[in-house]
């Protein structure tokens, strides 16, 4: 595992603990939302950004979310052929509701944690 993934795993495993939270709660909007942020931060990892995928579909399997599914498989393929290429759209959220080739702005917070992944790297 690279030093990135390592480092910013711990960060990942929060924002997945957290949707598996609001999950439980019943709240599956902000469950989702925790996913797409594990995503941004994990997205440079092949092994974070695979784990986030992979996330991402079983929570449409279990919202039966036949698009998000469809979108997911897809972007398992993806994530594990582009990744170790740097081929991923920086800040992408990795929703089916959202182009997988769309760059998208990082909100602040994760991109401080980030850069300090970055740099511990």
């Amino acid at each position: 595992m690279s030093s990135f993934a390592q480092q910013i795993r711990p960060y990942v495993e929060r924002e997945l603990s957290q949707a598996r939270q609001r999950e439980t709660q019943g709240d599956h909007a902000a469950a989702f939302v925790h996913l797409e942020r594990a995503h941004i931060l994990g997205q440079a990892s092949t092994r974070e950004h695979l784990r986030t995928h992979v996330r991402m579909l079983l929570w449409g399997v279990r919202q039966r979310k036949s698009r998000e599914v469809a979108g997911q498989a897809l972007r398992i393929v993806g994530a594990a052929t582009k990744t170790a290429f740097g081929l991923v759209p920086e800040g992408n959220t990795g929703g089916a509701n959202i182009s997988a080739f769309k760059r998208l702005p990082i909100p602040d917070d994760l991109a401080r944690l980030i850069a300090a992944a970055r740099l511990r790297d």
